[in-house]
């Protein structure tokens, strides 16, 4: 049975689309007002999808260095959208979870973004929403996967 993989020049040219078309549309979605940086945005984003999580914890997922993170908890924390908590599992580590601004703050900038974003796909054929669902679960496959994309620290 022949395979219906891409073959290798097949898949260069196909990896450097997905990665300007990706970029197109965050800076898109982008432009719609956001509130965060992209890195706050992804701990916000994190912490509502998972629950309170600490720095490090924060930090594997991200793939980013734990100093990093901290800053970036930081400035959350400073602008009211956050608060540490010692873990009631551990009193040695801290968890960041919301505040109730933060939370209030977070879904009215999703709100507002993903407005336009819910317009442009109310146009979609049924088809067409079907495919992008199937690309969107394998996006976040390849987002999570292990590979060479942590940081030197991490390695």
């Amino acid at each position: 049975m022949p395979s219906t993989l891409p073959s290798p020049p097949e898949i260069a040219p196909l990896a450097s689309e997905l990665r300007v078309v990706v970029g197109q549309l965050i800076r898109r979605l982008r432009a719609e007002q956001h509130r965060f940086s992209m890195s706050q945005g992804a701990v916000l984003g994190r912490l509502d999808r998972d629950g309170p999580q600490s720095v490090s914890d924060l930090a594997a997922a991200e793939k980013v260095r734990p100093q990093s993170m901290a800053q970036t908890v930081a400035d959350l924390e400073s602008a009211g959208m956050v608060e540490r908590r010692p873990d009631p599992d551990d009193r040695r580590r801290s968890l960041v979870l919301f505040t109730a601004k933060g939370l209030e703050i977070l879904h009215a900038d999703r709100r507002q973004r993903e407005g336009w974003l819910a317009g442009m796909l109310a146009e979609l054929s049924e088809d067409d929403l079907r495919a992008l669902a199937r690309a969107v679960e394998l996006m976040g496959e390849l987002a999570d996967a292990p590979g060479a994309a942590a940081p030197p620290a991490a390695r």
